[in-house]
């Protein structure tokens, strides 16, 4: 067994991969990984430097003929970006075609009727450039996508990061509350009717995952 410290952009499916196991629940589940299970229930969101227990990989052994080519065919559960996609206004793109172009792949699909893409993408992808269109001549709206970046909601990055994906402008992800996070925290706040107070208190802090999905 070993330590991994994260890094950002790391996901438990990528690290999974990179040392070799095929579900990322081996990692996570294992027992000497209860303390991070504790401190990161969510298991999609991980934090840069917070340190995981790889466990030793174990041989698995299959009984087949001996006079017979056999093949083999690694499992491996799917890898699914859900994201819900919105104008604006905030209205979801219902119905909407978009294209996910990530550095190992183009994939292309359409938005439900709420809005949500559900699309199943390698487990080491980092970025991509998520596009929907209005029609096969205009593009409708265009995001730059960080996977495996959001920090927990207990940073101020992740509280960044969320109000930035809701539309609320908080400028850079730098963990810094300035002027432009405060005003994105009170519009955030006047919108759902919370104190208007532009601090992230635990009520602000519930609500903001609850909006965001996470």
């Amino acid at each position: 067994m070993r330590s991994y410290t994260v890094s950002q952009s790391d996901c438990l499916s990528s690290i999974a991969l990179a040392f070799g196991f095929a579900d990322w629940k081996t990692i996570y589940n294992d027992s000497a990984n209860a303390s991070f299970r504790e401190l990161r229930p969510n298991p999609n969101v991980i934090f840069p430097g917070d340190v995981l227990f790889i466990p030793d990989l174990e041989p698995r052994i299959e009984h087949a003929p001996t006079e017979k080519l056999h093949s083999f065919q690694l499992s491996t559960p799917p890898i699914m970006l859900r994201l819900v996609l919105l104008d604006y206004d905030h209205r979801p793109l219902g119905n909407s075609a978009y294209k996910l172009e990530l550095q190992n792949g183009v994939f292309q699909g359409q938005t439900d009727g709420d809005g949500l893409l559900e699309q199943e993408i390698p487990p080491d992808a980092e970025e991509g450039l998520l596009s929907t269109t209005v029609n096969e001549q205009e593009t409708g709206y265009t995001w730059h996508l960080q996977i495996g970046s959001l920090d927990p909601e207990t940073k101020m990055t992740g509280v960044q990061a969320r109000l930035n994906n809701l539309g609320y402008n908080t400028g850079p992800v730098d963990g810094i509350q300035g002027s432009r996070t405060t005003d994105a925290i009170q519009q955030f706040q006047t919108k759902y009717g919370l104190d208007v107070d532009g601090v992230v208190g635990p009520i602000t802090r519930a609500k903001l995952v609850e909006v965001h999905g996470c």
